[in-house]
């Protein structure tokens, strides 16, 4: 294959904040009655059926680059196309993720996450959304902005398909989708008949989506935030204030890391990477690979450039095992991170981090 060139992270305890703790503290924010935010949550609502992480988005320099890197990265098929958006499959699919044309002026990154819904119905879930306090709006607020905090909208497409988005309080977007939404046609986006498939297997072979971790002002409102609206719990610690939260069979999750500032959000929170789980898991293996493929190691942790590799070694006040459990990144043509992990890791101990309690 040719080679690139380069262009210029667990105890078992699991404490909670309440409802009304949550509500209580978003009611003190100066700016509820200025930007007409409903923050009011219905005690008796049930929670959203969430089952599985389903897919996000990647907003990029260049989209002919970046689809050609991931291909020969993973050897990922097209499942769909939206006008310039590629919709990537992962593994097996219907799971995938989507590369488009970063907006002028605006930095590329990971545009938003995916989560896949039981039973998903539309209207259904739109009065849920409204149930925990969001507000339906009428346009798509811009990327990489506080616009459109706890509001939802619905992009409907030419083909038929009716997309739902909405935005949390520190402007970190979500989709939420049936389990079949493929970024296809269809009312749910479920019809996607043109495989184009991968001109190469790629080095790695996907199986899931892992997890996302997202850098916040306040991590503990998000985290009392998610695991209320979507009843979920901790399934793991790295760290004793940062629990991840368990999706659907225990291996998936959400992490949120940051600081406990209960002011308005000033600017808006990053995902700062996605985690696949594969097949096969060598740190070694890895590791040559991309450095066959012609990304370089990191050497300055505090200097990442795009077509990089590096491991994070994940220490016992972390969760990890003596010596560090490891955690594997690389970041795409964009700078883009990017986190490889084994098919049982679960964010949790154990030199795979595959040891977790049961949820």
């Amino acid at each position: 294959m040719a080679k690139l060139k380069n262009h210029n992270q667990h105890s078992s305890a699991k404490p909670s904040n309440s409802r009304r703790r949550f509500i209580q503290g978003l009611s003190i924010l100066p700016f509820c009655s200025a930007t007409g935010f409903s923050l009011a949550q219905n005690s008796a609502q049930p929670p959203i059926a969430l089952a599985k992480l389903h897919s996000f988005g990647l907003l990029v320099a260049d989209v002919t680059r970046s689809v050609d890197f991931y291909q020969a990265v993973f050897g990922a098929s097209i499942q769909a196309r939206q006008n310039d958006k590629v919709i990537l499959r992962i593994g097996e699919g219907p799971r995938f993720f989507s590369i488009s044309q970063a907006p002028a002026g605006q930095a590329p990154g990971i545009s938003h996450i995916g989560l896949g819904l039981e039973n998903f119905s539309l209207n259904t879930v739109i009065a849920q959304l409204e149930g925990f306090g969001l507000s339906p709006i009428d346009r798509v607020p811009a990327n990489n902005s506080l616009d459109g905090a706890m509001n939802y909208w619905v992009d409907r497409r030419a083909n038929g398909a009716s997309d739902l988005y909405f935005r949390d309080l520190e402007g970190i977007s979500y989709q939420l989708s049936s389990l079949e939404h493929c970024g296809g046609a269809g009312n749910d986006g479920e019809i996607c008949s043109a495989l184009e498939l991968s001109p190469t297997p790629g080095m790695f072979r996907l199986t899931d989506l892992s997890h996302f971790t997202t850098f916040l002002a306040n991590k503990d409102r998000a985290n009392t935030f998610y695991t209320e609206t979507f009843g979920r719990s901790f399934q793991a610690y790295q760290g004793e204030n940062f629990p991840i939260i368990g999706v659907g069979d225990g291996l998936q999750f959400l992490m949120y890391v940051g600081g406990t500032d209960e002011s308005a959000p000033q600017r808006p929170g990053r995902i700062d990477h996605v985690c696949f789980n594969m097949r096969n898991f060598s740190v070694d293996e890895i590791r040559k690979q991309l450095n066959d493929f012609g990304l370089t190691a990191r050497e300055n942790n505090n200097d990442t450039q795009p077509l990089m590799h590096w491991v994070s070694l994940r220490m016992p006040n972390r969760g990890g095992v003596e010596g560090g459990t490891p955690e594997v990144y690389f970041s795409d043509p964009d700078g883009i991170h990017i986190q490889l992990q084994d098919i049982g890791y679960c964010g949790g101990g154990g030199y795979l981090g595959d040891s977790c309690p049961p949820l």
